[in-house]
C-alpha cells in the first residue's frame, strides 16, 4: 500500500473511530468558528470537531489532487489530551492518529 493509500485509511479509521465514541458531529461549525488562527482551532472548537471539520476533508484534498502535505503531523500528543476524558477506550483513538502521524511525516517533500 503506498504511503498516500495508507494515509487515506487511517483517515478512514479515525472516522470510524470518533463515531465509534460518539465524537463525529452532525452540525457543521459555524464560519467564524472554522476561521480562527489558533493551532487545531482549539480556542472554537473541540479537538474531534477540528479533525472532523478541518483536518480530515484538507488532508483528503491533499491526496485528492496529489499535492504535498504542509508538513509532519503531530496529532498523537493532541489527541492525548482531548480524549483523556475517555479513558482506556481512547486506545484504538490514540493509535489511529500515531498512524496518521508516521503516514504523513513519510509523505512530507
Amino acid at each position: 500500500m503506498s504511503g498516500s493509500a495508507a494515509l487515506a485509511a487511517a483517515l478512514q479509521d479515525l472516522e470510524a473511530e470518533l463515531r465509534r465514541w460518539g465524537l463525529w458531529s452532525v452540525e457543521p461549525p459555524l464560519a467564524e468558528q472554522l476561521a480562527s488562527q489558533a493551532p487545531f482551532c482549539a480556542d472554537t472548537l473541540a479537538f474531534e470537531q477540528w479533525l472532523q471539520w478541518v483536518f480530515i476533508p484538507q488532508i483528503n484534498q491533499l491526496l485528492a489532487t496529489g499535492a504535498s502535505l504542509p508538513g509532519p503531523c503531530a496529532l498523537r500528543p493532541m489527541g492525548e489530551q482531548a480524549f483523556v476524558h475517555l479513558g482506556r477506550r481512547q486506545t484504538d483513538l490514540l493509535a489511529v492518529l500515531t498512524r496518521i502521524d508516521q503516514h504523513a511525516s513519510t509523505l512530507v517533500d
